[in-house]
C-alpha cells in the first residue's frame, strides 16, 4: 500500500485527492512556511478546488508522475491550498496570475520566495512540452535553474510582482467626501446594454456565465421601472432556463456555457450558482409571475435538496464536471443512449422537444436543450401546453431513472458558510414567493446547522465544516453571505431570532473585519502567513463581499428601525471608501452599484417611481401578493345615486386562507381582517361573504379558493384590498394590494 502524504491528515475533499500523490504534499501552515526560510528553498504553490475539471488532469499527468514528483521534491516545498477553504490566498496569488500571464484560472501554480512573494506563476502546464508551451517538468527545472544561478533576477522580480500585487489588492483609494452620484447607476446600466446579446440573452459572446450579480442589479432596475432592464433580465433567464446549462432532467444549473447559445455548459454544479439563480428567478417570477421561472425554481429547489443536502441539513459545496476522467460523462448523451432508455417513437417525438434532432454537438452526443418555449411547440402540434408537459415530463423521469444507473461525479460535501447563506437566501426568497412550507423548513435547517456549529471554542464563525470539524476563521464573504440569508429567512419566516442572529454577526463582523481608518471591510483578519489584506470590492462569481456588506446594513436600517440612522450611516461609510471605484469602474463593481441605488431611496434622493424597490423589504409583501389573484368589474352606468356596482373577484392559491370579516372583531385585529377601500372614489356599500369555519388555535371563519365581493362605488376605481394570508401553520405579514378595473388574471 503506497505511503500517504501529508494531506491525509486533512479535511478538504480537494486536498485528500492528493494524499496519495507521491509528491511531498504540504498544507498551507507553519510547518511548510518554516521549512522553506530554514532550507531557502523556493516555494512551489498549486491552489485548485475538489470540481475543477483542469486540476483533476495535472494531478493525473504531473502531480502522480514518480519523476515530477522526484524533480518537485529535491527543489522546492510544495504546498497545496483549497481555495474554497482559504479565499483570501486564492485571491492574493489568483492577482499574481493575472499580472503574469493577463489570465488567470485553476489550478493556479504560483513559485514563492520563503518570503511568500511570487516569481512566476502560471495555470495549468501539460506533461510533455507542446507547440511552444513547456512541460511542467521544465517549468519546474527552469524556476529551479533561475532560483541557483540567479538570485537577484529572481528577487529584483518578485519585488516587483509584489509591488503590482499590492496596488491590485490595496490601493482602492481614500474616501469620497460624499456617495457616488446617481450617475453610476446609469453607467452601469449602459455597460450591460452595450454587452448585451439581444438573440441569446447574456452578455459578450463564449463563455458565458451567469453572473449573478449583473442579474440582481437588473432585476433592481426592472422593478423600478426600467424597461430595458426588465428586457435584458427576461431574454437571459429565459434562454439560460431553456438552455444545456440548466440540467432539464434534474434541475439546477452547471457551471457557465462553453458556447453564446447556452447549449453546451461547463458541466461542474456549484451551490453558490444555484443558490443565487433560485432567488433570481423567485423573485422575478413574483414580479412576473411566468410559470417558467415557477418552473426552475422548483425543480432547482428540489435538486438541492436531493443532491447537495446533508444529513446534517446543511448544503454541500459542488458537483464535480467529470466521471471517468471525461467531462459531461454523466450528463451527455449518445442517440443511441436515448432510444435504449425511451424508445424508437418517444425519442422521435422527443428530439425537437430536448435539442436532439440535429447533428451531435459535444464530442459526438447531446446535451439537453428546449430550443423554444414548449407553449411553442405546442402550438405547432395542436395541443394543449398542459398536456405536452405531462408527455415530456414522463419522458424526461425515464431518461432521469436511466442517467441514474451511470457512475455517479464526485460530490465535495464539505460545508462552507458563505456559500450555504446564498442558498439560504434563495430558499427563503423561493419559500415566500411560492408559499411553500417545505422550501422554509429547508432554508431553516441550514440556517440552524451553520448558527449552531459553525462556531470556534472562542465563538468566532467558522467558513468551513466536514466531518465533525469547524475550521477557519471567518472571512467576510462569509458574514455578509450568511446576513443576507438570514435577513430573508426573518421576512420569509418571521422568526425574531433569525433577525437577532444577523445582527450579532454584522456586529461581530464589524469587530474583527473594518478598516476603521478608510472604511470598507477587509477579506481576513491580519495574519503573519498572509501578504496582503485586501478589501472585495469587484463581483466575480460571487458578489462583491463589501458591496453585500453595504446591501446588508441598509436591510437593517429598514428592520431595526430604533437604529436606522446608525445602520445608514454604516452604509453610506462602506459606499463612501469605495467611492472612487464605484464611479471608475461600475461594470467591475455592480454589487456596489446596486447598494448605491437602494441607499439613495433609502435617503429618498431618487424618484418616487425607483423609490418602490423590490429588495428583500418587500420580500414579504410580494409573497403576499403572489398568493392571491384579484379582478375588479365595474358596472358602466351608475344607479341614481350616482354610484356604479362592483365585483372584486379573489382566487386564493390552494392551501392558503383569508380572514374574513367579523362582527366580532375588534379594532386591533383589522390588520388581518380582510376588507375593501376606495382609493380615490366613495365605498357606498359593500357585501363581505361569509366565510367557511376555520378550526386553528382559536375559531374563525376564512375565505378559502375563491369568493366574490361585491358592493357600490360613487367615482371611479381603483379599490385597495387588504388581507393577511395564512395557511394551516402560519400567517404571512399583513399587506394590501391595489385593484384596477378591467385587470384581468393579473397576479399582483
Amino acid at each position: 500500500m503506497a505511503r500517504k502524504n501529508r494531506l491525509a491528515r486533512e479535511t478538504s475533499p480537494y486536498l485528500l485527492l492528493h494524499q496519495d500523490n507521491p509528491v511531498d504534499w504540504y498544507p498551507w501552515g507553519p510547518e511548510a512556511l518554516e521549512r522553506a526560510r530554514v532550507e531557502d528553498k523556493p516555494i512551489f504553490l498549486s491552489v485548485g478546488y475538489a470540481t475543477c475539471y483542469w486540476c483533476h488532469v495535472m494531478e493525473r499527468e504531473s502531480f502522480a508522475d514518480a519523476g515530477t514528483a522526484q524533480v518537485m521534491n529535491e527543489h522546492f516545498i510544495n504546498i497545496k491550498v483549497d481555495r474554497e477553504e482559504r479565499p483570501e490566498l486564492d485571491e492574493i496569488y489568483m492577482a499574481a496570475t493575472q499580472i503574469f500571464n493577463r489570465r488567470g484560472g485553476w489550478p493556479n501554480s504560483v513559485f514563492l520566495t520563503p518570503k511568500l512573494t511570487p516569481f512566476f506563476a502560471g495555470t495549468y502546464f501539460p506533461p510533455f512540452d507542446d507547440q511552444g508551451r513547456p512541460s511542467f517538468r521544465t517549468v519546474l527545472l527552469s524556476m529551479q535553474h533561475a532560483w541557483d544561478e540567479r538570485r537577484d533576477d529572481v528577487e529584483e522580480q518578485a519585488r516587483e510582482l509584489e509591488g503590482a500585487m499590492r496596488d491590485m489588492l490595496e490601493e482602492r483609494g481614500k474616501p469620497t467626501p460624499s456617495v457616488p452620484p446617481e450617475a453610476v447607476i446609469e453607467t452601469s446600466l449602459k455597460g450591460l446594454a452595450d454587452r448585451y446579446d439581444s438573440e441569446w440573452g447574456g452578455f459578450g459572446q463564449a463563455p458565458k456565465f451567469p453572473t449573478p450579480s449583473n442579474l440582481h442589479f437588473l432585476l433592481d432596475q426592472a422593478e423600478n421601472g426600467d424597461d430595458a432592464a426588465g428586457d435584458m433580465l427576461e431574454k437571459t433567464l429565459d434562454q439560460m432556463g431553456r438552455g444545456g446549462i440548466y440540467d432539464q432532467l434534474a434541475g439546477g444549473f452547471h457551471r457557465y456555457a462553453t458556447d453564446r447559445q447556452w447549449r453546451v455548459p461547463h458541466f461542474e454544479k456549484m451551490l453558490y450558482d444555484n443558490g443565487q439563480l433560485l432567488e433570481i428567478y423567485a423573485q422575478d417570477y413574483a414580479r412576473t409571475g411566468d410559470g417558467e421561472r415557477e418552473r426552475v425554481v422548483r425543480e432547482t429547489a428540489h435538486f438541492l435538496a436531493r443532491e447537495l443536502t446533508g444529513e446534517h441539513g446543511a448544503l454541500l459545496s459542488a458537483i464535480d464536471a467529470e466521471v471517468g476522467g471525461r467531462e459531461g460523462a454523466f450528463h451527455a448523451w449518445t442517440l443511441q443512449q436515448i432510444v435504449d432508455a425511451v424508445g424508437e417513437e418517444d425519442a422521435s417525438f422527443l428530439a425537437p422537444l430536448l435539442g436532439f434532432d440535429g447533428p451531435p454537438f459535444f464530442d459526438g452526443e447531446y446535451v439537453f436543450h428546449l430550443p423554444e418555449p414548449l407553449a411553442a411547440q405546442a402550438e405547432r402540434r395542436r395541443l394543449d401546453v398542459d398536456v405536452l408537459a405531462e408527455q415530456v415530463k414522463s419522458l424526461e423521469a425515464t431518461l432521469l431513472a436511466a442517467r441514474e444507473e451511470r457512475p455517479k461525479p464526485l460530490v465535495d460535501d464539505k460545508v462552507l458558510t458563505d456559500w450555504n447563506g446564498l442558498a439560504i437566501a434563495g430558499l427563503a426568497t423561493a419559500a415566500a414567493h411560492l408559499s411553500d412550507g417545505g422550501l422554509l423548513e429547508q432554508a431553516e435547517r441550514a440556517a440552524d446547522f451553520v448558527l449552531e456549529n459553525l462556531r470556534s471554542d472562542a465563538g468566532v464563525l467558522q467558513h468551513t465544516w466536514r466531518g465533525g470539524e469547524a475550521r477557519f476563521d471567518a472571512f467576510l464573504g462569509d458574514y455578509t453571505a450568511l446576513v443576507r440569508g438570514l435577513l430573508a429567512l426573518y421576512d420569509a419566516a418571521g422568526e425574531p431570532r433569525y433577525l437577532t442572529a444577523a445582527i450579532e454577526l454584522t456586529e461581530e463582523q464589524i469587530e474583527r473585519l473594518e478598516d476603521p481608518r478608510d472604511g470598507g471591510f477587509f477579506v481576513a483578519a491580519p495574519s503573519d502567513d498572509v501578504l496582503f489584506r485586501s478589501k472585495e470590492v469587484y463581483d466575480g462569481a460571487l458578489p462583491s463581499a463589501n458591496g453585500q456588506a453595504a446591501l446588508n446594513v441598509l436591510e437593517l436600517a429598514r428592520l431595526d428601525e430604533d437604529r436606522r440612522e446608525l445602520w445608514l450611516g454604516r452604509a453610506e461609510r462602506i459606499l463612501r471608501a469605495f467611492g472612487h471605484v464605484i464611479e471608475s469602474r461600475p461594470d467591475g463593481a455592480r454589487t456596489l452599484v446596486l447598494a448605491t441605488a437602494r441607499y439613495r431611496r433609502a435617503r429618498g434622493e431618487l424618484s418616487p417611481e425607483q423609490a418602490a424597490s423590490a429588495t428583500v423589504a418587500n420580500l414579504v409583501e410580494k409573497a403576499a401578493q403572489a398568493i392571491v389573484k384579484a379582478r375588479l368589474h365595474l358596472n358602466a352606468t351608475a344607479d341614481e345615486d350616482g354610484a356604479r356596482g362592483f365585483r372584486l373577484d379573489l382566487e386564493i392559491r390552494d392551501g392558503w386562507h383569508l380572514a374574513a370579516p367579523s362582527a366580532a372583531a375588534d379594532a386591533d385585529a383589522m390588520s388581518s381582517v380582510t376588507r375593501v377601500e376606495a382609493v380615490e372614489g366613495e365605498l357606498v356599500e359593500v357585501r363581505y361573504p361569509p366565510g367557511q369555519p376555520f378550526a386553528g388555535p382559536a375559531p374563525a371563519t376564512v375565505y378559502a379558493e375563491s369568493i366574490t365581493i361585491p358592493g357600490r362605488l360613487r367615482g371611479v376605481g381603483p379599490l385597495r384590498l387588504y388581507f393577511q394570508p395564512c395557511d394551516a401553520s402560519r400567517c404571512l405579514v399583513a399587506t394590501s394590494m391595489e385593484v384596477a378595473e378591467a385587470e384581468s388574471d393579473v397576479v399582483h
